[in-house]
């Protein structure tokens, strides 16, 4: 392969890749169906492979595909990312970001460190409350930006950019998942992760008690390391010691959860644009949750 791959071609190939079909494609990449297929064409020409093989309407990756798709998505977002860090490198100003400490420690250190290369002059302030506090923030103008777990009646305005399977966790050393009453470690009783747990025994008349609450993070996974108590977490969140319970243990599926951007009524500026726009592209993965209900 002597030509270098070109990133409006990959984009095109991931998009293809994302939605199975050129002419879901098409549409979001906003060009014609002809010359979707036209770039298909002159990709594999570059490379001198096959890409795609026909499946009914589907429009599937050869092995070679697979290959070139890894590639192609960072590649992408690289692209993306140098493209940005150009354009914002003259931003300076304050943005005030809200968090759960659940996400903030797995989300944050890789949002604030590309935002800091892009934006070098720019500063920004974290604060970590649950989410419907960080949303009273928002709506008070305290905040400009924060990031939550969706509540589908609380939150309208609010733009989804991630889901994420909720767990029921316990430690690897404890049986404590086989006690009557469940001992339950949780955050506050508005917690949505909380809820969900709480309603999901209730539907199978499983005896339960909140033995520790608390708003921090690291206190409930303190509570269910030390093997005192059962608890919920996403994905993200899962922890070396943690045992994921499922359905040969007793626990039935948790429903996933939603994570979303909040932005500030009270105006924008462009230093608060930038730092969503790196929210978003660091913790999308709505493609691929479309994929899957596809």
């Amino acid at each position: 392969m002597s030509a270098l791959l070109d990133v409006d071609q990959l984009k095109t190939f991931v998009a293809i890749a994302d939605t199975g079909s050129f002419t879901k494609a098409a549409d979001v990449v906003h060009k014609t169906q002809s010359a979707v297929s036209m770039q298909m064409k002159r990709l594999e020409e570059r490379i001198g492979k096959p890409i795609f093989s026909r499946d009914g309407r589907q429009s599937k990756l050869t092995e070679e595909g697979e290959r070139l798709l890894d590639y192609a998505r960072r590649i992408v977002k690289l692209s993306a990312e140098a493209v940005s860090a150009l354009a914002d490198a003259d931003l300076a100003g304050h943005v005030r970001l809200g968090v759960p400490d659940d996400y903030a420690d797995r989300f944050l250190p890789e949002i604030l460190a590309r935002f800091s290369r892009s934006n070098p002059r720019a500063e920004v302030s974290v604060l970590c409350e649950p989410s419907l506090s960080l949303k009273d923030r928002i709506s008070a103008g305290n905040l400009d930006l924060a990031i939550v777990t969706h509540y589908q009646d609380l939150f309208s305005d609010a733009q989804i950019i991630r889901q994420e399977q909720l767990y029921w966790v316990t430690s690897q050393r404890s049986t404590v998942h086989e006690e009557t009453p469940l001992p339950l470690a949780m955050a506050g009783v508005t917690c949505a992760w909380r809820k969900a747990a709480e309603e999901r025994l209730k539907e199978e008349s499983r005896p339960f008690r909140v033995l520790y609450a608390s708003p921090n993070s690291t206190a409930i996974n303190a509570a269910v390391l030390a093997g005192l108590a059962v608890s919920v977490c996403a994905e993200s969140s899962l922890r070396p010691g943690m045992r994921v319970l499922g359905p040969a243990d007793g626990y039935s599926a948790l429903p996933p959860i939603r994570i979303a951007l909040l932005r500030s009524p009270h105006g924008k500026s462009p230093v608060r644009e930038a730092l969503a726009d790196h929210i978003v592209s660091s913790l999308d993965n709505l493609s691929e949750s479309r994929v899957a209900a596809q």
